[in-house]
This record gives C-alpha cells, structure tokens and sequence, in this order.
C-alpha cells in the first residue's frame, strides 16, 4: 500500500494544485469579467481589487497548467496573506467569524506549492524533461 501511495504523490499534488488554481481563478474572473457571478464592486484596474483580480486570474491559470508553479504561489501566497489581513481580519479575530477561512486556506496550499513544486502533471516539469 505505501508504494502505491507513494508512487501517486506528484499525481495528486498536481491535482490539488489544478483544483486549488481553478477555484482561486474563480475570484478574479469574478472580478475581471463578472462571470461566473457578478462582480462586487465595478472593475477598477489600477486598484487593490483590480490588482488582486489579476493576479487570481492569471496566476491561477498560470498555477493551473503548471507554469513556473513556485514563484507564482509564493507571489499567490502573499496576496492571500494580504488579503485576509486587510479585509478579513479587521471583522474580528476567528476567520469562521470574519469570513476568511478560504483565504487562509488558499495562503497555505500555495505557501505549500513553493516548496513541493507543481507535481507530475505540469508545465514545469514537461519544460525539466527536454
């Protein structure tokens, strides 16, 4: 059984990174193009929510096939850390409370991909192979 398992690590961490980069392009394209629900606020570019959504949706789409999988989450990785303490600590201190527990979570999953890397399945590694 342990074999197996390890064998089908840097599979299911390029799977937890795909579904992680698909939900967090959620919030940008959100943001960007209203879609897949409206947007909060109308789209300002040169804005911290403009800047955030692009970053969402062009880093997630970038962590989503794989491509420079490291720097991307770190750089994915700060925004969460920002985020969640300029909008959702200020609300109080537990984020069941304040509304930040999926950025917390999304801070630490691509804190994680910058050590562990974008798995079997990704751009980076098709790139290491040539």
């Amino acid at each position: 059984m342990d074999s197996f398992l390890t064998a089908w690590r840097p599979r299911v961490l390029s799977l937890v990174r795909m579904v992680s980069a698909f939900l967090f392009m959620q919030h940008g394209a959100q943001k960007i193009l209203g879609f897949p629900a409206p947007a909060r606020a109308p789209f300002e570019l040169f804005s911290l929510s403009g800047a955030a959504g692009v970053l969402e949706l062009f880093g997630g789409a970038l962590l989503l096939v794989g491509l420079f999988t490291r720097p991307v989450a770190f750089v994915l990785s700060g925004l969460m850390a920002f985020a969640y303490f300029m909008v959702h600590h200020p609300q109080g201190f537990w984020p069941l409370n304040n509304g930040g527990e999926l950025a917390i979570m999304f801070c630490f999953v691509f804190f994680y991909l910058v050590f562990a890397g974008g798995g079997s399945w990704s751009l980076d590694r098709a790139k290491g192979r040539r």
